[in-house]
Formats: C-alpha cells, structure tokens, sequence
C-alpha cells in the first residue's frame, strides 16, 4: 500500500449524541483547521502547542459562525495516525457536523474513506496489523470477555509474541543461508540439536495459540446453545425468559416453531446463542418436517445442548429420543432441563450436574440454569497479559506457520538438506510476519548483514 500524504477528514462519533467529533488528519490539517477556527484567547491556532485543546469559534469557508467547539491539536508523530492531528468537538446536530464537514472539505481535505485513520497509523508504523484489526473488535466488542480479548491484542501482547518467535525463526534462518553461501566448503553453522529444540518449543507454542482460536470465537460471536426437544415441552418459553424477550411464538398448538430463531444475551459476563429448534416429533407435515431435519443439524454446531423435558408427562416419551439425541450430543456438553416442574408435587433433587428442573413459566429455578450455562461454556479467565487468537485470518496463518514448523521437526532427524529446511523455515516466518504486516523477503539477508561480516 501506498502510504496517501493528502488531508482526511471524518465524523468519528454516532449522530444524535449532546457532541460529535470530527477528525481530521494530514500534513495540512492543522493548517486548514486554522483558515477556519478562531481561539477566543491567545495565540493564534497554528502557533499552539501540540496535545492542546483550545475553546473557540468555528467558521464556514465564507466566514459564517457555525459553532463554539473545543479543538485539540495532535503534532506529528504524536498523534494516532502518527501525522498532524485536530479533533473537533462540537455539538451534536447533523447539521453542524455536516456543515463543520463541509467547511473542512472546502478548504483542502478529503472525505476519509473506512478505516483510513487506523489504515495511516499502521503505515506510519503507529500499530501493526493485528493492532489495526484489533481496533474494530475493540469497536465491536458486544462481552466482557469479548472486550479484555480485544483490548490485550490492541496492546500488543500478541505481536510481542510473534515478533519474539519471528526472530528467533530468523536467527537461526540466518545460519542456515550461511550454510547454503558455503555450501562447497561443507560447513554446518546451525547446529541441528539446538534448531529441532527451537521447532518443538515454537511447535507448542503455535499449537497452543491454533488451539485458543475455539475458546475466542465463543467468547467473540457467542458460544452456541441450542434449545431442543419434543413439542410443547416449553423451549419456546424458555428462550423468550432467557433473552428477556418475546422472541418466539408461544403456543398450546404443536408444531407452533417451524425454523430456528436465533438471538443473543450476556449471561454472568459471557456472551451466548441461543438458538430455539422446531419441536422434535413423527409428522407428516412437509414444512415442520424441514423444520424438524433443520433442529438435528443445530445440534451439531452448537457447543450446549438444552433438552427440554416436560417433567408432568410420562418419562418414556422422552426416553424415546435418547437414541436419537445422545449421539449427536458427543463432545458437547448436554443439559437435560425438565420444564414445567410447578406442575410436580414437589421438585426433585438434581441428580447429577447436568440435569436441573425448573419452571420457564413461572419463572422457577432459572438462575439455577444459569449457572449451569456458565459452568458448561468453560470459559478460561481472561487477563491482561492472556495471549488468544481471535481473528480468522491469524488462525489461518498460524495453522499455515505450525505446518512448516512441523516439516522441520520432521526433516532435521532426516538429516534433511539445508535448503529444504531454509525454506521451510522461511514459510514459517512468511505465515508469522503475514499476521502483524512485516511480511519481507530482505528481512533474512537484513539480517545476516547486521550479524555477520561476510566477505570481509
């Protein structure tokens, strides 16, 4: 990418609020701010130092009054773009913003295009990529959890750790091409023990952050839980109690869902899908039956599976799913939740950890329920320091790295020439620098000239 020297300028904040900013970054920006915006005391808007934020008159390109804002002033390379920065606060009517906007675009900038801001910070070495990417799930973020995960990536605990594996991908890829420089002279550089240690140290640690990916996707997108069970036994109800919403038609008539409905909430931090299924049963009702085929498929993405069982009907109507249900539920965690206890004389015991008897009707036993969810998402504490991958793209290229680790841990007991393994290596340190945008075939020779004086 070509890194643009013009002016931006963009509303950053949601319409409708009591104030809105409007960005504004480039080499001209503090320049075209100052044409247009008048301090009410001292010195003039250019001659202000930087990280200053200063109350004054805003004025259209014809010098009409169109606000009284606050600007701060960002110089260069102290700012988010890493160039010359201005933030105008103003207050919140489209309208001023839009005629702030407008003024600003008369006299020089350009409208910014998505995400050029944090498309200039990365440019100008501010973030790397995993950084920039971080910033829109920062932005994104619906969860507590969701929320940590991207604010340690927008630190930097992830790259930090690339970076270190990287270099020392890199070290040793720079003995390795020393070998293939000398190659008529039969010399090894990099010892073979030390490299196979280094790829089994750097294979659990790839390993371990290819395997992080599951846990960060539910906690980013939801873990999935699925309502299933035969007609009338409540799901319905249960998944309107939950989301804290009509979300689902509730109804005596069997058969009332036909497809899934789908919708989140945040329970005890974490955030969870529900998805409430077409009530399992014999039919010969073609479009309940699509409904039905549809449920068993649910079963099989979801992580939780809820099986809802009316407590006062006869037990063998619910066994005559068992065969059916327990298979699909292999590897998932399964909760039998048996509905409408406020019709039983008395409530059982539960009998194990995963089966709990509530009423979604009258509302009995639901944070027990609850916890249950909690318990079963399993979900690892996230703290400041947690290193997890969230972004599909770093998953990809980390599955893409630990496979050329592994050519390596598997070519060096084979006494593998030194090319082959050169290249692997390369590989992996291409997947790596893909993630956090350093991808560059001179970094290994940039490399060798900082550590070794050949040909001297």
């Amino acid at each position: 990418m070509i890194l643009n020297n013009d002016t931006i300028c963009a509303i950053a904040t949601s319409m409708g609020g009591a104030l809105c900013i409007i960005r504004v970054s480039g080499p001209e920006a503090i320049s075209i701010t100052g044409k247009l915006f008048l301090p009410k005391k001292g010195k003039p808007f250019g001659e202000l130092d930087a990280n200053s934020v200063t109350f004054g008159n805003f004025f259209s390109i014809d010098g009409e009054l169109i606000d009284q804002t606050l600007v701060t002033l960002f110089r260069a390379p102290i700012s988010y773009t890493g160039q010359d920065s201005v933030e105008i606060s103003c207050h919140g009517s489209t309208y001023i913003a839009q005629q702030i906007l407008q003024a600003l675009i008369d006299s020089g900038c350009r409208q910014a295009g998505p995400g050029e801001y944090t498309q200039r910070a990365f440019l100008n070495g501010k973030i790397d990529l995993s950084q920039a990417e971080a910033v829109a799930d920062l932005i994104a973020s619906t969860s507590a959890g969701s929320h940590r995960l991207a604010l340690n990536q927008m630190r930097g605990h992830f790259s930090r750790q690339l970076k270190d594996l990287r270099e020392q991908l890199l070290n040793f890829s720079t003995l390795i091409e020393l070998e293939l420089d000398f190659s008529e002279e039969d010399l090894d550089f990099a010892d073979r023990k030390e490299l196979l240690d280094l790829a089994d140290k750097l294979e659990k640690i790839i390993s371990d952050l290819v395997d992080s990916f599951q846990t960060a996707n539910a906690i980013k997108n939801g873990i999935p839980v699925v309502i299933i069970g035969q007609t009338n036994t409540g799901k319905s109800t249960l998944l309107n109690l939950l989301l804290k919403d009509d979300k689902a038609i509730v109804s005596d008539i069997q058969g009332t869902t036909r497809d899934s409905i789908e919708d989140t909430i945040i329970i005890g931090g974490i955030l969870f899908r529900f998805i409430d299924t077409a009530g399992l049963r014999e039919t010969s009702d073609v479009v309940e039956s699509i409904g039905i085929a549809r449920s068993y498929r649910k079963i099989e993405e979801a992580d939780i599976v809820l099986w809802v069982i009316d407590s006062s009907a006869p037990p063998q109507e619910a066994n005559s799913l068992e065969s059916t249900i327990i298979p699909l539920c292999k590897g998932k965690h399964l909760i039998r939740v048996y509905n409408k206890s406020d019709k039983l004389n008395s409530i059982p015991p539960n009998i194990s950890d995963t089966d709990i008897y509530i009423s979604a009707k009258k509302h009995i036993n639901i944070d027990g329920l609850q916890n249950m969810l909690i318990k079963a998402a399993n979900i690892p504490a996230i703290d400041s320091s947690s290193v997890v991958v969230t972004n599909i793209r770093h998953y990809q290229a980390l599955k893409e790295a630990l496979s050329s680790i592994r050519r390596v841990q598997q070519g060096i007991p084979q006494n593998l020439s030194a090319d082959f393994l050169s290249q692997d290596i390369r590989e992996a340190i291409f997947h790596l620098s893909d993630i956090i945008g350093e991808v560059s075939s001179d970094s290994i020779l940039k490399n060798i000239f900082d550590k070794f004086c050949i040909g001297k």
